[in-house]
């Protein structure tokens, strides 16, 4: 990425809608605009203060393309720390991208995906996790994923890693005095104060870690199979828990022959139902073959698997085999038709559920018991999120390389190793914890990072 270039995108979704912002971020941001945008006002644009909003015409070659807003907000106070221009037009296809071109056409480049973003952290305005942050915020699919993505870009992660870093550093420059040292007349090294410390700053990065299960599930959702064998009401089922008709629902068994997939939000938790074709051992129809096959696949990928009963007649050789390609997950039972004579007795021999619920989704009842046992199966523990969750697999990875390094200088120390190599895990430890906020980055990390961005942002 070239730094000192202007780069221009669409920042708002294309299509018809009644604004649209086209953005130009780099040293030649207002001169661009300048050639493209009159203003009522009559007043040179590079003239124009700093967060106005002007109105005007973008003009081309004394054409009118569209009437807009112009902002301008000019370096360091801006998202990148650049001259940013910032042009509303009316929310349209074709005035927003005959904009753009005008914008290209006058010396920008288009912006790479989460290119803005990449400038905001390369000019330091903010550091490698709260641009993540920035990412997470507009992916961020309920308002408990909001809150945690708010705040790490507020800081809350690079609070709890800088503390820990200002630590592990003064550790450190005692171990380095006295190795450079040693002929001086410099105290020796309290090995049982390091230890001591060093078991602080784990105890505190493995609080954090505990978090990452229930953050993870606030960022990602909980990705949820309904399974069963045909015709036990697993379609009913997920047209009842999103509140519409998504699946067809007939008398006929094997009428769904494809994954069906839509999000809910449960209390706060993003749930991704996959409404699969009923499982059979056998099955003599080629495309409902299909079906099953993939909602075998599905199995593998979820993190929850609801086994949908029909509690109106006793367990079949079905529902056994069912079960048994369920034994390495998070089950709930549900026991549908609960509104018809209930056969079904005993279900303990399945062995493989963590809870169960009776549900009839014709009579719409036990729905919110269920909502609640899959909730309860997942959090545990306080959600406020004031408290810090961890979200980021990246994050997470890092702070256990950095536990794996304190935990080498603990041996060191036990076993009187030289300072030498105390001193190499405790910088270890220190880039590990860099990392996360990007003190050491590498252009791998970066692209991979800020490829997940859309453009314009």
């Amino acid at each position: 990425m070239n730094s000192d270039d202007t780069i221009v995108a669409i920042s708002t979704l294309v299509g018809e809608a009644g604004i649209g912002i086209v953005r130009l971020s780099g040293p030649d941001a207002i001169i661009i605009a300048s050639k493209i945008f009159k203003p009522i006002a009559k007043k040179p644009v590079k003239e124009l203060p700093s967060f106005s909003v002007n109105l005007g015409k973008v003009i081309d070659n004394k054409n009118f393309v569209d009437e807009v807003l112009l902002t301008i907000m000019k370096s360091p106070k801006s998202y990148t720390r650049e001259d940013v221009v910032e042009i509303s037009c009316h929310g349209g296809i074709v005035p927003l991208r005959k904009t753009l071109e005008l914008c290209t056409k006058n010396g920008a480049r288009l912006a790479d995906p989460g290119e803005f973003t990449k400038r905001a952290y390369l000019n330091g305005r903010i550091d490698l996790s709260q641009a993540e942050a920035v990412c997470d915020i507009i992916k961020a699919k309920t308002d408990l994923a909001l809150s945690c993505a708010v705040s790490q870009l507020n800081g809350s992660l690079t609070r709890i890693v800088d503390k820990q870093k200002n630590i592990i550093t003064d550790i450190l420059a005692a171990i380095e005095v006295a190795i450079d040292y040693t002929e001086e007349d410099v105290p020796d090294i309290d090995k049982f104060d390091i230890i001591k410390k060093i078991n602080g700053i784990e105890k505190e990065l493995e609080k954090i870690l505990l978090t990452f299960q229930t953050g993870k599930i606030f960022k990602e959702g909980i990705r949820t199979a309904i399974v069963g064998k045909p015709n036990v009401g697993k379609s009913s089922l997920l047209n009842i828990l999103i509140g519409q008709d998504r699946a067809i629902v007939t008398e006929i068994p094997g009428t769904t022959r494809d994954v069906i997939e839509e999000m809910i939000n449960i209390f706060g938790i993003p749930l991704i139902l996959m409404d699969t074709a009923g499982i059979r051992k056998h099955s003599y129809d080629a495309v409902e073959k299909i079906g099953i096959e993939r909602a075998r696949n599905e199995l593998k990928n979820a993190d929850l698997v609801i086994f949908v009963l029909d509690s109106s007649n006793e367990l079949s050789a079905e529902d056994f085999h069912i079960a048994e390609l369920l034994s390495s997950k998070k089950v709930i039972l549900v026991l549908n038709k609960s509104d018809l004579t209930r056969k079904l007795k005993d279900i303990s021999s399945l062995r493989i559920f963590d809870s169960s619920v009776f549900v009839s989704a014709k009579k719409n009842t036990g729905i919110e018991e269920l909502k609640k046992a899959i909730y309860d199966l997942f959090i545990q523990g306080d959600t406020n999120t004031s408290n810090f969750f961890l979200t980021n697999m990246r994050h997470k990875i890092l702070i256990e390389n950095t536990i794996n390094s304190l935990k080498n200088v603990k041996a060191s120390c036990e076993n009187n190793i030289s300072e030498e190599f105390i001193a190499l895990d405790l910088r270890a430890a220190l880039n590990s914890l860099g990392e996360i906020t990007g003190e050491i980055p590498t252009e791998e990390i970066l692209n991979r990072i800020f490829s997940n961005f859309c453009v314009g942002k």
